[in-house]
């Protein structure tokens, strides 16, 4: 027979679990729906595996955080608008491993011309950014973003992602307003920055003021069959200390009215990094305004003096022919690396360059299939 110890302790053992089982989140289900229409409802919404996001306005200086759970659907049904206010952001923020996140086209709207002065986040009004973190792995698709106030989206997958038939649309921010000193109001207006392995960015469309995509970090990235209009074109770095950027394809992209097409810019005084094995192939660049290929390690000048604490290996362009055209006061190509920082095979025989002037070739010897 037992004890009165013992009953008490089953007893007490037996309201435990009641209590534990009370309190456990709601377990994903196939039928369970969640809705967002407002950020009350997203504690709710994101117990389940499926998550649909009607028309809302976020309110001013807070984030709209997704943390959602294993294997999730998220539908877009309509506008996301945010509230105006100078605060760092993000103003979007989604977690999550094998999601797929459907954007339906609706537009997310950063409400830009509100936070524009000319000078990004360089001064003036605080900005909030990145407007879009994304921190999934799966798919990310068809998301429409107008007016980003600053840098938009910024990817950091924890796993391998797809991104496809993403619009980055900062127009507006080409011209002058009342606070930009007839400068364009948009300034550092990224379209994707990206810190992460096993990416893939491909058919999307970025009209901007900066880069259109920029990798500071990260190995096995895609970026192809994008239209980058109007901003700095497609960037690795800058490289800062300590950074791996390895095995980078792009491949059959649309650059136009850039400052530049294709650049590598690495810190004059970072250390210990490294770019390798970068592929460009099949793309095309119209009306470079400063440079067409710029690869520099003397960063944030241009055509500085390059340090040699990023060893940067193995650039080609080459299987698939890249077209280049340049203004008549743009350099086609210039390269200017530290002494001894430039090594491998640097294979430009697919590279076709006109209308341009003849750049520097500063401490580089391994390039080959290429002249000026």
């Amino acid at each position: 027979m037992r004890s009165n110890h013992t009953k008490r302790f089953s007893l007490l053992a037996i309201a435990s679990l009641s209590t534990l089982a009370k309190a456990a989140p709601q377990t994903r289900s196939s039928s369970c729906i969640g809705t967002i229409s407002s950020l009350s409802d997203v504690g709710t919404a994101v117990q389940c595996t499926t998550v649909n996001i009607d028309a809302f306005t976020v309110p001013a200086g807070q984030t709209f955080n997704l943390d959602l759970l294993e294997g999730t659907t998220v539908n877009v049904l309509g506008e996301i608008q945010f509230g105006n206010l100078s605060w760092a952001g993000p103003l979007f923020e989604v977690k999550g491993t094998n999601v797929t996140f459907n954007g339906n086209g609706q537009i997310w709207d950063g409400g830009g011309p509100f936070y524009w002065d000319g000078l990004g986040t360089n001064g003036g009004v605080t900005k909030p950014r990145p407007m879009m973190k994304i921190e999934i792995s799966g798919t990310l698709s068809d998301v429409h973003v107008v007016n980003a106030p600053a840098q938009c989206f910024s990817l950091t997958n924890p796993g391998p992602l797809v991104v496809s038939g993403i619009i980055v649309d900062d127009s507006q921010g080409n011209y002058p307003n009342a606070n930009s000193d007839g400068l364009p109001a948009g300034h550092n207006t990224d379209g994707f920055d990206v810190s992460g392995n096993d990416l893939v960015v491909e058919k999307s469309v970025v009209i901007n003021q900066d880069d259109c995509l920029a990798i500071n970090r990260g190995r096995n990235i895609v970026f192809q069959d994008n239209y980058c209009n109007g901003g700095h074109g497609i960037s690795i770095g800058s490289i800062t200390s300590n950074v791996v950027v390895e095995g980078v394809v792009v491949r059959s992209n649309t650059v136009v009215n850039s400052q530049q097409a294709f650049r590598i810019k690495t810190d004059e005084v970072a250390t210990n990094s490294s770019v390798s094995n970068v592929t460009y192939t099949d793309n095309v660049a119209t009306n470079c305004t400063s440079y067409g290929v710029l690869i520099t390690q003397s960063y944030p000048a241009s055509l500085g003096t390059p340090g040699n604490g990023v060893i940067i290996s193995d650039v080609d362009f080459y299987p698939g022919s890249t077209f280049l055209t340049a203004t008549s006061n743009a350099v086609m190509v210039a390269v200017n690396c530290g002494e001894g920082s430039c090594i491998g095979t640097w294979n430009w025989s697919g590279l076709m360059t006109s209308g341009g002037m003849v750049g520097p070739m500063n401490n580089i010897t391994v390039i080959t299939g290429y002249t000026q």
